[in-house]
C-alpha cells in the first residue's frame, strides 16, 4: 500500500526544540503525504516559521510547494474579561486560550495548489448562534456572550486543486480540551460545540453555504469517542454520519503502548489499537486517547489508513515519539 498516492496526513507539531522539529520533519518525509494538516503551529503573519519548517522536510526528500495558514483565533485579544477573574488581557481572555496572537495555530503543506481565493474561513462563528449548542450554562457574562467565537483556534474550508481539473476540500479544525475549567465545564461545552459545528455546517443549518463534496473532514478533536473526559455525542454522531467515512486508522504501536500502561488505560473501553495520542502513563491522567481524525466524505474511495505508531524496535518509532505526544494520522483516498 504506497503512502505517495493521493492520501492526507494529520500531524500535531507541539514545541520548539530542534529535536523535535528534526523529528517530526523526519516522520512527514517518511510517511509522505500529498496533503498536510499541522495543529499546533505557532502563526505569523510573513509564514516565516512554515516556510522554515517546510525546508526541513523538503532537505531530506519530501518538499511541499504549496503553503497555507490563517490567523487562529488563540491568542486573538478580545478586550475583555472572559473568563470570569476580574482581569482582562489574560491567555483565557483570549477568543482562544493563547499568551501571544497566534499560539499553536493551524498550517497546510500541499504538494497541489491551494485555491486561496476559494476559502471559507468559518473561525469568527460566535458560539452563541450555533443551532442547539451548550453555551447556556458555561458561566459566561453577556460581555462574553456577545463576543465570544466557537472555535478556539479556527475552523476553516480550504479547497485544494487535484490532478485532471478536480478539486478537494478540506475541513479543518483543532478544539480546545473539554478539561481545565469549573463545574460550567465551559471547555467541555466547547469541544463539543466545535464537533457539533460541522454536523449544522453539512445540514446547511448555518447561515453559510455547505461544502460541495468531495471533501475531508480533519482535525484534532482534543476527544475520545468513548474514552477519556469530554462530552462525545457530536464527536460520536461525526464518526457515525452517513456523509462521512470514519476509517477507523489503527496501529500496532498504540496497542503495544496501551497494553504495557497501567492507570487510566485499564479501564479503556474504546478499541487502543485506534489511539493517536500517548499521555504519560498516569493512573490520574487520561491515558492514551482516539483524538485525532482524518474523516472521508462518503463518494471517496477508501484505498487504507492507520495511524503512524511503530511499535518499539521498529524504524521510526524513536522519531515519533519524540515528534509529539500526537501520532500521525493517514488515509489514502481515491476520488470517485
Amino acid at each position: 500500500m504506497s503512502r505517495k498516492g493521493p492520501g492526507l496526513l494529520l500531524k500535531d507539531i507541539l514545541g520548539g526544540k530542534d529535536r523535535q522539529i528534526a523529528a517530526a520533519a523526519s516522520v512527514i518525509a517518511d510517511a509522505a503525504p500529498d496533503i498536510l494538516l499541522l495543529t499546533g503551529f505557532d502563526y505569523d503573519l510573513d509564514g516565516t516559521a512554515l516556510a522554515a519548517f517546510e525546508a526541513r522536510i523538503a532537505a531530506i526528500g519530501q518538499g511541499y510547494p504549496h503553503r497555507f495558514a490563517l490567523r487562529p483565533n488563540t491568542g486573538m485579544a478580545t478586550g475583555i474579561d472572559l473568563d470570569g477573574d476580574g482581569k482582562a488581557g489574560g491567555p483565557r481572555d483570549a477568543q482562544g486560550f493563547g499568551r501571544f496572537a497566534g499560539e499553536g495555530g493551524m498550517a497546510i503543506l500541499s504538494r497541489y495548489e491551494i485555491a486561496a481565493g476559494g476559502v471559507a474561513d468559518l473561525s469568527d462563528f460566535l458560539w452563541r448562534d450555533l443551532p442547539g449548542g451548550l453555551i447556556d450554562g458555561a458561566g459566561l457574562s453577556d460581555a462574553a456572550r456577545a463576543v465570544q467565537r466557537l472555535s478556539t483556534t479556527g475552523h476553516w474550508a480550504v479547497p485544494v486543486d487535484l490532478p485532471g481539473g478536480r478539486r478537494l476540500t478540506l475541513l479543518a479544525w483543532y478544539a480546545t480540551p473539554p478539561v481545565f475549567d469549573g463545574p460550567e465545564d465551559r471547555n467541555g461545552r466547547r469541544n463539543r460545540d466545535e464537533a457539533a459545528f460541522w454536523l449544522r455546517y453539512l445540514d446547511g443549518a448555518l447561515p453559510m453555504a455547505p461544502p460541495d463534496a468531495p471533501f475531508v473532514l480533519l482535525g484534532d478533536a482534543n476527544l475520545d469517542p468513548v474514552d477519556g473526559d469530554g462530552r462525545a455525542d457530536a464527536l460520536g454522531a461525526l464518526l457515525a454520519d452517513p456523509r462521512l467515512t470514519d476509517p477507523a486508522q489503527a496501529s500496532a504501536g498504540a496497542a503495544r503502548a496501551a497494553a504495557e500502561q497501567g492507570g487510566a488505560n485499564a479501564g479503556q473501553k474504546g478499541d487502543p489499537a485506534r489511539d493517536t495520542a500517548d499521555w504519560p502513563d498516569d493512573p490520574a491522567g487520561p491515558g492514551n486517547l482516539r483524538v485525532d481524525y482524518v474523516l472521508p466524505s462518503a463518494d471517496l474511495e477508501v484505498a487504507g489508513g492507520g495511524v503512524w505508531w511503530p511499535a518499539p524496535g521498529e524504524a521510526g518509532a524513536g522519531a515519533a515519539a519524540e515528534a509529539s505526544r500526537h501520532r500521525l494520522v493517514w488515509v489514502d483516498i481515491t476520488l470517485p
